[in-house]
């Protein structure tokens, strides 16, 4: 190994190891100056910035933030986190580099205790940043008896340069984008995130619980023909119209739930638990039949399904349940600006609420689901209305029975079939297309990230982002853009693990945008 190599590995700690180094060198008397950042593309305004730390004490040490905590775009970072460290630690005026654990530097700032806490001037008007981080970083520097320090140095967007001169995405997706930016902007999309936290939303759908069982295939049987797993773990998700809740709420300041669990293991403690802050919620009881569970067993090794267990029942309620859940949803559906609907075909609308949901909400956003549980059965042509239909290919081709023709035709039948204002139709691969009925207008969004790690939770971030957006009035192409990086998002991760965070979303379409 070269002596360059050597000196840039003791550069790089842990942040345990950089704690104590931190520690030991206050106690020499020494100024030690922290940075911390994504660092994806190293430029000449990283440079200046370090180089005007440096300057604000005797050591500097800089930690980036770990891939896994990246929200900055598709297929970001473009540099790993090992690359990037490497990289730190050669420029002689770092003299300690490492990367963090956590999301947020509040936790490193706490462990480590740096004499100053160094920013870039970008970040100096605390209103202005859309994570609302710094104003936690200076109170997690200052607990420590540091202080934070702006520089006043040239910025550079590193997002800009990468969307420059990287080739993250297909050429589609960038002839798309830098279209997208001559009309719009960021904190134009930003604009209609505020609006709808002032919307009342009733989401309406069914419950299903998604567990997956992760085992390890041993081999095939060595008496019969089936395959021997070995059971490792397993983890429990609230799917169906919870995640569309969940997705919703980071957005949302007002939001009820209506669905339904089944009267015995109805699974209510884990719903309840499992629901984001400020959703209320109502359930009706289902006296027969389970909760809907699904059960999938999985290979760890790149998420592989093996085999899906379906508990359900697919039947109505029954006629008193039915009639006492209309009677609710009546006494109140006048409140709400938008009523979702997501519609899994698992017994909880029946026409009577069907009628109801069609003719007394404000505006309808209307899912109707085509699974391997009700094929041919539950189609979006079974409502009278919706202002906003959001369906994918496989569920529209069904309902009209054309499984080859285009897709054109079809979403303008829909559209004067249910007298819908904005149909989206998602294409999988292909993106998303939307169809103003109005104007007759039409919008095809491409896809903006190729790292998929399960597409099972995609649709309904999408659904959740853009139907709110829709009942705003949003222009089409927004409505696309959003929901494709919210889509985006939600493929990273194992199902419904995890929900839209707004932050998240909002850093993602930054760097998209820049």
């Amino acid at each position: 190994m070269s002596t360059s190599s050597t000196l840039m590995q003791s550069k790089v700690k842990s942040p345990q190891e950089l704690a104590k180094t931190i520690s030991q060198l206050k106690s020499e008397g020494k100024v030690v100056v922290h940075a911390h950042g994504v660092f994806d593309l190293v430029h000449p305004g990283h440079v200046r910035h370090l180089s005007a730390a440096r300057q604000e004490g005797d050591v500097l040490v800089v930690t980036i933030t770990p891939d896994r905590f990246v929200n900055k775009g598709p297929d970001r970072p473009v540099f790993n986190e090992k690359l990037r460290a490497e990289f730190l630690s050669s420029l002689e005026l770092v003299d300690y580099v490492a990367i963090n654990t956590a999301p947020t530097a509040i936790e490193l700032l706490q462990l480590i205790q740096p004499s100053i806490y160094i920013k870039g001037s970008d970040y100096r008007e605390a209103e202005k940043d859309i994570t609302g981080g710094i104003a936690r970083e200076r109170d997690a520097v200052e607990s420590v008896g540091g202080k934070l320090v702006f520089t006043d140095e040239v910025t550079f967007s590193s997002s800009h340069l990468l969307n420059s001169h990287f080739s993250l995405l297909t050429e589609s997706a960038e002839q798309h984008l830098r279209e997208f930016r001559e009309n719009h902007h960021h904190n134009e999309i930003f604009s209609y995130f505020d609006k709808i936290s002032n919307l009342k939303i009733l989401v309406i759908g069914d419950v299903i619980l998604d567990e997956y069982v992760f085992c390890q295939v041993l081999g095939r049987s060595s008496k019969a023909s089936s395959l021997n797993t070995q059971f490792l773990n397993k983890e429990l998700h609230a799917g169906g119209i919870l995640a569309i809740t969940n997705h919703l709420s980071d957005f949302c300041s007002e939001q009820s739930l209506i669905t339904a669990l089944s009267h015995e293991n109805s699974y209510e403690e884990f719903v309840r638990s499992h629901l984001k802050d400020g959703v209320t919620p109502h359930f009706a009881i289902r006296p027969n039949g389970p909760t809907t569970l699904k059960r999938r067993f999985v290979d760890p090794f790149m998420n592989q399904k093996m085999f899906e267990l379906s508990f359900v029942d697919n039947q109505p309620l029954p006629e008193q349940e039915s009639q006492e859940l209309v009677a609710h949803v009546e006494s109140i559906i006048e409140d709400y600006d938008l009523v979702l609907v997501a519609d899994f075909g698992h017994g909880l609308i029946d026409q009577r609420l069907i009628d109801c949901i069609s003719s007394k909400s404000k505006f309808l956003a209307l899912n109707v689901q085509t699974n391997s549980a009700n094929t041919g059965y539950n189609l979006i042509t079974k409502y009278p209305h919706a202002d906003y239909i959001c369906i994918d290919q496989d569920e529209i081709r069904l309902a009209y029975r054309d499984k080859y023709g285009p897709i054109e035709p079809l979403i303008e039948q829909v559209a004067e079939d249910l007298s819908a204002k904005i149909v989206t139709v998602t294409l999988g691969t292909e993106g998303s297309l939307i169809y103003n009925a109005s104007s007759q207008s039409w919008t095809r969004t491409p896809v903006f990230s190729h790292e998929v790690v399960d597409t099972t939770g995609a649709g309904d971030a999408f659904l959740s982002l853009t139907s709110p957006l829709a009942a705003l009035g949003a222009p089409t192409d927004i409505i696309g853009v959003v929901g494709n990086s919210a889509g985006a998002l939600a493929v990273k991760v194992l199902g419904n693990k995890e929900a839209t965070q707004k932050v998240a979303l909002q850093k993602y379409l930054v760097a998209l945008l820049a």
